[in-house]
C-alpha cells in the first residue's frame, strides 16, 4: 500500500507553541512589572513555572510532553528539557520534515486556548497589551517559513471593539485564523448564540479568516473540587474527555443562534474535539430542529443544522479508530487531520506503551478510503480553509 504521507502535502491543523520565556517580558511595557507573564524556577520542585498577574499558573513542561516517558502531572522540568521543536521555529520545521508533515496550524498555551487566562491580569490595558504581544510574537515565529507555519491569532474576547480592531490589525500581518473563546459565558460574557458577538463575526468574515473554537477554552474551575476524591490523573483524564464534548455547545450556539445563517461566508473550526461524535450530534440537531418547529420563530433559516455544518464548519481528528470511517464517509469535505504536537495527548512519539506516529495512524485509518477523500482530509480541505499552497 502506497504511503499516504509521501503522496500528499500533509497539513496538521492543530499544534501548539510552548511560548519562550521572553514573549511578554520583551514586548510588554515595563510599567507592569512582575504582573506580565514570565517564568520562574520553583525552589521546591525545581520546575520552571509561568507566572501571571503575580500568581503561578502553568509549569512550562506541561505543554510539551511529547517524547516524555511519563504522564501528567509529571512533566519535563524546564524549557531546556522540552523538545526544541516545541518552542523553536527552526527546530519545529526540522521536526515536520522528520515526520513527513508539510505544514502545521499553530495555537497557544500560556494565554489559554481561548485567551481566558489573560483575565487573571485584571487590568484591561495590560490584558490587551499581552494579547497583542502574543500575536506579534506568533507572526514573527511563523516567519521562519510562512508557507508551513500557520498562525492563528488570539482574541481579547472580553472587549468586542478591541477584538474587531485586533482582527483587522492581524489580518494585515498575515494570520490565517481567529482563536475565539468557546464558552465566553464562563467568564461573565454572553454565550456565542448572542448577537453581542456579531461585530467579531463580521470582522472575521470581512477579513476572510475562519473562527477556531479550541477545546478547553472555558473555565476549568471544577478541577480542584474533586481531585482529592478521584485522584489527579483520573481528574485530568475526565476533564480532557469532557472538553471534547464542550465543543458540541459551540456548534449548537452558532447554528441554533443563527450565526451561520447571518454570516454565510464565515467558516468555523472545532479544534481538537474529535469527529466521531458529530454523527450523533448533527442527527440530534436536525431532529430537535424539526421537532421544535424552529421555522416558526425563524422562517429565514433556510437550512438544517447538518446543512449549515456542511457549508461552513470543520472538525478535527487525530486518535479515533472505531468511528472515523463513517464520519469521513459522511463529511469528507469538513474533516481535518491534526496531531496536537507537543501536548500530553498529542500524536507524538512518547512512552513505548502509547507511542503513535502520525504517518502510521493515517495509513491505518485512511489507507482504504477513496483517494479523493484522503486528499481532502490530509491536505485539500485545510489548504482551502487557510488559503495555503
Amino acid at each position: 500500500m502506497a504511503d499516504l504521507f509521501d503522496q500528499h502535502r500533509v497539513i496538521d491543523v492543530d499544534s501548539h507553541i510552548s511560548e519562550p520565556a521572553d514573549v511578554w517580558t520583551s514586548r510588554v511595557s515595563k510599567k507592569w512589572g512582575d504582573a506580565v507573564p514570565h517564568t520562574r524556577i520553583d525552589p521546591g520542585s525545581g520546575k520552571e513555572v509561568w507566572w501571571m498577574g503575580g500568581e503561578p499558573t502553568l509549569p512550562v513542561g506541561m505543554t510539551a510532553i511529547a517524547g516524555f516517558d511519563g504522564a501528567l502531572p509529571d512533566c519535563p522540568d524546564t524549557m531546556a528539557d522540552i523538545p526544541a521543536g516545541a518552542h523553536d521555529a527552526k527546530a519545529r520545521l526540522a521536526y515536520l520534515d522528520q515526520e513527513g508533515i508539510h505544514a502545521q496550524v499553530l495555537y497557544p498555551n500560556v494565554g489559554g486556548f481561548g485567551s481566558g487566562a489573560f483575565l487573571k491580569l485584571g487590568d484591561g490595558e495590560l490584558m490587551l497589551e499581552c494579547v497583542r504581544a502574543y500575536n506579534d510574537f506568533l507572526v514573527e515565529w511563523s516567519s521562519a517559513d510562512p508557507s508551513r507555519l500557520v498562525p492563528i491569532m488570539a482574541t481579547p474576547f472580553w472587549d468586542v471593539p478591541a477584538s474587531v480592531k485586533e482582527i483587522e490589525r492581524c489580518a494585515g500581518l498575515g494570520v490565517k485564523g481567529v482563536l475565539m473563546c468557546g464558552q465566553p459565558q464562563d467568564f461573565g460574557a454572553p454565550a456565542l448564540a448572542s448577537t453581542h458577538w456579531d461585530p467579531v463575526w463580521a470582522a472575521a468574515q470581512d477579513a476572510g479568516l475562519p473562527i477556531s473554537f479550541h477545546i478547553g477554552s472555558g473555565n476549568w474551575a471544577d478541577f480542584d473540587e474533586s481531585v482529592q476524591q478521584i485522584g489527579i490523573r483520573a481528574q485530568l483524564a475526565r476533564l480532557g474527555a469532557n472538553a471534547f464534548i464542550d465543543n458540541e455547545k459551540c456548534l449548537a450556539d452558532i447554528i441554533f443562534g443563527g450565526v451561520c445563517h447571518r454570516f454565510p461566508k464565515l467558516n468555523f473550526v472545532s479544534v481538537e474535539s474529535g469527529v466521531g461524535w458529530l454523527l450523533f450530534v448533527l442527527e440530534a440537531f436536525d431532529w430537535q430542529w424539526r421537532n421544535g418547529g424552529i421555522h416558526h420563530d425563524h422562517p429565514e433559516y433556510d437550512l438544517l443544522p447538518s446543512e449549515y455544518f456542511k457549508r461552513q464548519i470543520y472538525g478535527c481528528f487525530w486518535f479515533e479508530e472505531t468511528g472515523i470511517a463513517k464520519a469521513i464517509e459522511m463529511y469528507p469535505d469538513n474533516l481535518l487531520f491534526e496531531t496536537d504536537y507537543p501536548h500530553p495527548t498529542s500524536m507524538s512519539v512518547g512512552p513505548a506503551s502509547i507511542a503513535v506516529h502520525p504517518r502510521e495512524y493515517a495509513q491505518r485509518v485512511l489507507g482504504h478510503a477513496p483517494k479523493e477523500t484522503v486528499a481532502k482530509v490530509l491536505h485539500d480541505n485545510a489548504a482551502e480553509l487557510y488559503g495555503l499552497d
